[in-house]
């Protein structure tokens, strides 16, 4: 184990094994692992959340405590070792290169070669004098446990999705009830997911409502200032209702939407959206100019919000790794034509 990995400040400080000093942690999370949780809900150093991979010590462990693996995504490690207060067991950290256990695996990152890599490297066949690991069923996509076995000797068992069934689990002699395999996507579960998502939309969002802005303001200038800053205001606030749609009512809204793809879903409430806008601001389509930047709307609305709401495929129960592939190659496309096609619509709107 490097002195960096000691270093860590969540670590308690060195315990010896037979492969030499492994890092000693605590079940119980500081204060500055908290706000570090809180940060990166936000997308605050959200790529840079990580753990040194290698093994670690929870508790008092000896030769024959269990082995859990999980990923250096900091977050899933602070949630596994907080639901295992009072327990005594090694914990193995893959290099995932700082993604959760569930898009690791279908990345690829937390893998069969990388699992038997570090089982190799942390020197752990000298620790422990059983050979089994426990790993989280959602990593399933992306071990072969056949393989992990044929090339270290370890033999692997899947532990139950949520980390806070892993005490019953582990005194129920490593046996998952039916509850244990199910994986929810609550209300709660999915508002979780919404801050980063927000933050994200609102960084690129903010730019493009100032430019929208600007150029709408310009454009109607000549009409006078009150009609112009009226009419520069309505567009930052419709390109704004479409992140809304897609990174805030989407994820809430999830089940009630129609259709299974996200796309889908968040194209729905960005067209009732814009639908809205149009009928309270354009309540008469005399003029081309009106119609046109009307339609325009109806096209850019929709398209940004099933953008968005795409970005929650990842983290879902709704929808597979090859179902996320497909819905990306046909909705994008769309999208980006819709887009496109909205903005020229909107810039020649003005020019009539």
């Amino acid at each position: 184990m490097s002195l960096s990995s000691l270093e860590q400040p969540f670590v308690k400080g060195p315990m010896s094994t037979p492969a030499g000093p492994v890092p000693q942690v605590s079940s119980s999370l500081t204060l500055q692992d908290r706000l570090g949780t809180y940060k990166v809900r936000w997308g605050i150093r959200r790529m840079n959340y990580t753990v040194n991979p290698g093994l670690y010590a929870l508790g008092e462990p000896d030769k024959t405590s269990p082995v859990l693996v999980t990923a250096n995504y900091k977050m899933s490690f602070d949630q596994l070792r907080k639901e295992l207060s009072g327990q005594n067991l090694w914990i193995l950290v893959l290099d995932t290169k700082g993604i959760n256990v569930w898009c690791s695996a279908g990345k690829g990152t937390f893998g069969t070669m990388e699992l038997v890599s570090r089982i190799e490297s942390s020197g752990l066949a000298e620790v422990v004098s059983h050979r089994e690991l426990i790993l989280p069923q959602l990593a399933g996509p992306g071990v072969a446990a056949h393989l992990v076995k044929k090339l270290s000797g370890f033999k692997v068992v899947y532990g139950p999705i949520r980390s806070k069934d892993l005490p019953r689990f582990l005194d129920n002699g490593r046996k998952a009830t039916p509850e244990m395999r199910i994986k929810t996507f609550t209300t709660w579960e999915r508002i979780a997911l919404i801050p980063m998502e927000l933050v994200s939309a609102v960084k690129v969002g903010l730019v493009l409502m100032g430019i929208l802005f600007f150029l709408a303001f310009v454009w109607k200038s000549g009409e006078g200032t009150a009609t112009a800053l009226n009419h520069g205001l309505f567009t930052a606030l419709a390109f704004f209702s479409a992140i809304v749609m897609g990174a805030i009512l989407t994820p809430l809204l999830l089940p009630w939407l129609p259709g299974r793809a996200f796309s889908l879903k968040g194209f729905s409430l960005g067209l009732i959206t814009a639908f809205v806008l149009v009928a309270f601001r354009f309540n008469e389509l005399n003029t081309w100019t009106v119609r046109l930047e009307g339609l325009a709307w109806v096209l850019l609305i929709p398209a940004v919000s099933a953008y968005l709401a795409m970005n929650f495929t990842g983290a879902s129960t709704y929808t597979s790794l090859s179902g996320v592939k497909k819905e990306m190659r046909y909705a994008l496309p769309g999208q980006i034509g819709a887009g496109v096609m909205g903005l020229i619509l909107w810039i020649g709107s003005h020019f009539i």
